[in-house]
């Protein structure tokens, strides 16, 4: 885990700069559900992480979790939705790019602020709602 001084504002960290870790917190969560809710084989899990790491899946994500969002990560997400991108997947629209960007810049954030508890929440409520 990162060792970040306690005095470090989150908030001059450039958002996408949060997405980019958020990317790999998300990423790492859910190989750990597949891992532990499935016995299938390397290839099968790796199918099944794809189709939940991908800019659609991460898209309606965020939808369900917008409503339990607290004000701050609601700013959080909302600086993520709102980031300059220079480019998009081309297997996605630019509003669900936006979106997954915006749960990629609170899962970061999240991450950095040291809230593993609030991270496993969300994510589970992610799960639950499948």
């Amino acid at each position: 885990m990162l060792n970040f001084d306690d005095k470090l504002n989150l908030n001059t960290i450039p958002t996408l700069n949060l997405a980019f870790l958020g990317d790999g917190v998300f990423d790492l969560l859910v190989r750990e559900h597949l891992l532990s809710s499935s016995s299938a084989h390397v290839g099968e899990l790796n199918r099944e992480k794809v189709a939940m790491v991908n800019c659609k899946s991460q898209a309606e994500d965020a939808k369900k979790l917008l409503p339990i969002l607290t004000d701050e990560e609601q700013e959080v997400y909302k600086r993520g939705r709102n980031a300059k991108v220079n480019s998009a997947s081309k297997h996605s629209t630019l509003s669900d790019y936006h979106a997954a960007t915006g749960l990629e810049a609170l899962f970061g954030y999240l991450y950095l602020k040291g809230e593993n508890e609030r991270i496993k929440e969300l994510f589970t409520r992610i799960i639950l709602d499948e």
